[in-house]
């Protein structure tokens, strides 16, 4: 591992926890290299560059070979403010020149089945398949992507008025869309910084899931962490405060209620699943 290929290593955890004798290769540096970007250039996007993504997105693995996924994407700068609107408001979504709805998709599926004369009956697995079908896909585009010089980060705001946005995109029943990103050139004027990530330690578990020195492992994390921020010059919560703000029950309820009506517009049939 070169100098360089080591301070991005060290950025990821703050800390020389990898060894500097690991496998190592150009694509690996590139992936843990990502970072999201919230600025963007008005700078044209590269000829056939969605299809080009949608062909590493379609290389990505998928469940009994399903593909329950589908992608549409979105130019148009009205629809791309409304969409900004329902995700809370984020700006970056009207600045992206390109906006990528991801679908979990049992559609296609479904319209073969009344082709055929046959009946399929999509549960709640048959949307957690095209979920993770769909999340695969993306995050291939996104290495893809990132191997051009672009930029992009996920929306999961796109979640806060799924009705809306269902209406919005003309999703049909069976259907859903699981997070948004944004895709365009990084403005180099707006400096965007590795997010480090919580220590191994605690994300490996080997043989049997164990909690030793987790405590430990996160504080340090924290501290390290709120460190950054403030040789940075701003402030942020610790990972801890944060991720338990995050899932507080009133708004993870309010949320999964929303979640689980649109599902039953949609078609999926939840009570079969149970």
């Amino acid at each position: 591992m070169t100098a360089l290929h080591h301070d991005v290593v060290l950025q990821r955890y703050l800390q020389h926890e990898i060894s500097s004798a690991i496998p190592w290769n150009e694509t690996i540096a590139s992936i843990i290299n990502h970072r999201s970007v919230r600025a963007y250039l008005d700078t044209p996007l590269p000829r056939g560059l969605i299809e080009v993504l949608v062909a590493a997105a379609q290389s990505a693995a998928t469940s009994s070979n399903l593909q329950a996924w589908s992608v549409l994407t979105v130019e148009d700068p009205k629809l791309k403010s409304r969409l900004a609107t329902l995700a809370g408001d984020q700006d970056h979504i009207r600045q992206a020149p390109l906006f990528l709805v991801w679908l979990a998709d049992l559609s296609r599926i479904g319209r073969a089945a009344d082709r055929s004369g046959a009946e399929i009956d999509p549960t709640l697995d048959g949307w957690l398949i095209g979920s993770i079908d769909a999340a695969l896909a993306a995050q291939n585009a996104v290495i893809a992507l990132e191997s051009l010089g672009l930029g992009s980060v996920y929306i999961g705001g796109l979640r806060n008025h799924l009705a809306e946005v269902v209406d919005l995109l003309g999703l049909p029943p069976l259907v859903f869309p699981v997070f948004g990103l944004c895709v365009g050139f990084p403005d180099p004027d707006q400096a965007v910084s590795i997010k480090p990530r919580l220590p191994q330690q605690v994300i490996i578990h080997r043989e049997r899931y164990g909690v030793a020195d987790e405590e430990a492992h996160i504080e340090r994390y924290d501290a390290a962490v709120s460190q950054l921020t403030r040789t940075a010059g701003t402030t942020a919560p610790h990972w801890s405060n944060k991720a338990i703000a995050t899932l507080q029950r009133a708004k993870t309820v309010q949320r999964g209620e929303e979640i689980l009506r649109v599902l039953k517009t949609q078609l999926f049939s939840l009570h079969s699943a149970l």
